[in-house]
Parts: structure tokens; C-alpha cells; sequence
């Protein structure tokens, strides 16, 4: 049995960015994943697409991100549970929970924090014929490895953010970039959309819209699809063929645990403090939904900040927590080590 005080499940940014802000309160905490390794998307998925709304970051890999958020957290010495989903939960007479994988490993907890991103997920694939087929063989539906397209012709197909900015990173490494969407309007960023834009003008991407692939085509690998547009049909060769169509997201086993979900996601209380409908629970990041609800990264990590302070009281009760800047206390690790908090700032706050 692994005790802990708060029981992450979902190994992700907002998981990880958990242990920190719980480290703080002296609060350690134990992540299970059902991958084998920490950082979630992050790592599995794209590990090398850069993220440009970190907050004092104007640029950072996911991978890299990951990274700094392990070496944030390491000084309060979490524990992790990897390539494990957590498929059952029961809560004791004591209000505590124990909550068990699919291989039979056993948790005990008095916080249960969800913090599983979009949950399992499986990519969504558009409907052609013999997609299969091409499969690892020109198809691929995540980019994990961008210089694997290097100096290669690559056709990415969708119309959301994930498709503009690998339009735009893979610009200045493949020899030519086309991107295909089935209207003339873009669901991502503004910016992103005006920088597709500004290299199409430059002759750097191709766009084709109103615009929809409707064959594969190739011996052994794809060499080349079929693209319908308004006014012909036409046959572009390439070495790759990206549909970035987004991903389907499945809670799993966490969808029979009893909470409150409203399309696929997990119903919390955000006016206090992310708690769901079961006292003790919380499910912060992309996993919970609430009125004005936005899927970032940044919102996550509000959330598990407003998280831990509600979970210090249900594992204190009664004694009372006083807020202290770390610009000002430094921090405190658990193996004994300290930060101190810069002379010169404290003494400008003071």
C-alpha cells in the first residue's frame, strides 16, 4: 500500500506543477500514469512542439517544459506510479481513499487530485482508404521527432492550432510544407493564422483551401494524395501525409468513480476550490469543466494552486496555513535543503 497525502492521477504539466505548490505546504504527493514516463502529452505526443503562453517563457519545447517542471518539483521528492491507469476507487469510513490500478497497485489517500488532461486518448483519423496501410509509412497522426521531416515534403491536413504551428515550425526544416483545410477559416489562433499567411506570401507554405484529401496513394509507402478542391482534383507527391484532426478524449475508468461529468469531462466547483460532487476529490486542468472553462496549460496550474491550499485543510484540519512569498521564505525541500529567497528582493519588499 503507497500512502501519501495527495494522490495525483494524471502525470501531466498540471500534475507535475501539483507537487510543487503541495511541496510548499509540506504536503507530499504520489502520481499515477498510465504512461511510462511523466509529462503526459507533453511527452508522448509532441514532445518537441513548442508552447508559447508559459508565463516568462516567450518560447518552450513540451519536452522542455516537462523537464523543468520535474526539476521544480524533485527537491519535494514525489512518488510515481507509471504505465498504470487507476481504475478503481473506494473511499473508507475515515473519509480517506484507496484507489487501485489495473495491475493491482494500492494507493491510500485523504486528497484524490485528477489531473488527467484530456484522459486516454486516440487521435482522430480522417476516413480514407487504406489509411492503414500507409500507417508509420508516411502517415503519422503526432509529431514527436520534427527533424524526421527535414529537408522532406510533408502535407499536414486540419484547420486547429495544432495544425498552424506545425505549419509554421516545420517551415524552416522540411523542403516544402503544404497545408491542406476543407474551409477557408482557421479555428486556431489569430496569430498563428496571420503567420501561415505571411509564409504562404513568402512562398514558404502552400495553402489550399477550401480543400479535403480523399485518397492515399503508393506501393509499399505513400507517395503521394489526392486533394479535392472546388475546382479539380488534384495528385500532390510527398513524403509525408500529417492529419492533425485533434484527439478523441475518453475519461476510461474514471467515468464510473461517481462524479458529475457534462461532456466527457468532470464537473467542479471553480467558484472555491475545483472540488467535485465527492468531498475530497478534485479534478483539475484539462480534465474539469466549469462556466468560462479555458484548456490551458496556464489554467491548470491556477487550479492546482487553489487545489492544494483547499487539500491542506482537509489534511490539517483546524490548524491554519499563513500565505508566505517564496521571494521572501525561500523554499523549504524535503531532503533538508533550502532556497533562500534573494537578499536584495526581500529587502525591496520589505
Amino acid at each position: 500500500m503507497i500512502k501519501t497525502d495527495i494522490l495525483i492521477i494524471g502525470a501531466g504539466p498540471t500534475g507535475l506543477f501539483t507537487v510543487f505548490e503541495a511541496g510548499l505546504l509540506k504536503l507530499r504527493c504520489h502520481l499515477i500514469d498510465a504512461l511510462p514516463q511523466p509529462g503526459g502529452q507533453c511527452s508522448e505526443i509532441y514532445p518537441k512542439k513548442p508552447i508559447y503562453d508559459i508565463p516568462g517563457f516567450p518560447e518552450v519545447l513540451a519536452g522542455q517544459l516537462t523537464d523543468n517542471l520535474l526539476e521544480q518539483g524533485k527537491q519535494f521528492e514525489p512518488g510515481f506510479t507509471l504505465g498504470e491507469r487507476a481504475e478503481t476507487i473506494e473511499k473508507l469510513d475515515d473519509g480517506t481513499f484507496i484507489v487501485t490500478t489495473n495491475k493491482g497497485t494500492k494507493h491510500h489517500a485523504p486528497v484524490v487530485a485528477i489531473a488527467g488532461g484530456l484522459g486516454s486518448f486516440e487521435p482522430r483519423k480522417p476516413k480514407l482508404e487504406h489509411i492503414e496501410k500507409f500507417e508509420d509509412k508516411g502517415i503519422a497522426y503526432f509529431i514527436k521527432n520534427p527533424e524526421l521531416y527535414r529537408n522532406k515534403r510533408v502535407v499536414i491536413a486540419g484547420g486547429g492550432d495544432s495544425a498552424l504551428d506545425w505549419s509554421i515550425y516545420l517551415a524552416d526544416i522540411a523542403s516544402e510544407v503544404t497545408l491542406i483545410h476543407r474551409r477557408n477559416e482557421f479555428r486556431g489562433a489569430l496569430d498563428s493564422v496571420d503567420k501561415v499567411q505571411e509564409l504562404k506570401q513568402a512562398n514558404k507554405i502552400n495553402l489550399i483551401t477550401p480543400a479535403e484529401v480523399i485518397a492515399l496513394n503508393g506501393n509499399n509507402n505513400l507517395e503521394s494524395i489526392t486533394v479535392k478542391t472546388e475546382n479539380d482534383n488534384l495528385d500532390i507527391e510527398t513524403d509525408y501525409f500529417l492529419p492533425l484532426f485533434g484527439l478523441s478524449p475518453k475519461l476510461g475508468p474514471i467515468a464510473n468513480w461517481g462524479l458529475e461529468i457534462e461532456k466527457n469531462a468532470i464537473k467542479v466547483n471553480n467558484a472555491l476550490d475545483y472540488q467535485t460532487n465527492i468531498p475530497g476529490i478534485f479534478a483539475i486542468g484539462d480534465v474539469n469543466t466549469y462556466p468560462g472553462k479555458l484548456k490551458l496549460i496556464l489554467c491548470g496550474f491556477h487550479e492546482a494552486t487553489i487545489m492544494c491550499q483547499a487539500a491542506y485543510k482537509i489534511i490539517n484540519p483546524g490548524k491554519k496555513y499563513v500565505l508566505k512569498y517564496t521571494t521572501v521564505s525561500g523554499i523549504d525541500g524535503f531532503d533538508g535543503s533550502r532556497k533562500e529567497a534573494p537578499k536584495a528582493v526581500v529587502k525591496a519588499i520589505q
